[in-house]
């Protein structure tokens, strides 16, 4: 699904326009970015939790050349599964293993 397609749904789930929808989505959005800028982390219950991590500096070995690298610390983005949304998924791949 591209976010067209999600914007799209989006519409027609919450009875709005495509471009109130657009305002929406872009809005959702930048404000979950900026709060994971910002060290925060946002839980949905039920959907999940965005979250950042930090990664340490390490060594690694380009495939191939077996060249060692370093590679710097970073932030990552994480996001775990809620239980609901795991379960709802869990279910909906059951129902498709069952049919074959």
């Amino acid at each position: 699904m591209k976010k067209a397609d999600f914007i799209q749904a989006v519409a027609e789930k919450a009875g709005l326009s495509k471009k109130d929808s657009t305002k929406a989505v872009d809005a959702t959005l930048e404000a979950i970015s900026a709060a994971l800028i910002k060290g925060d982390s946002i839980s949905f219950i039920g959907f999940g939790t965005f979250s950042t991590a930090d990664r340490a500096a390490r060594k690694a070995r380009v495939p191939g050349t077996n060249k060692t690298i370093d590679v710097p610390a970073s932030k990552a983005v994480k996001f775990k599964v809620g239980k609901k949304l795991k379960e709802a998924v869990a279910a909906t791949n059951a129902k498709k293993s069952k049919k074959k």
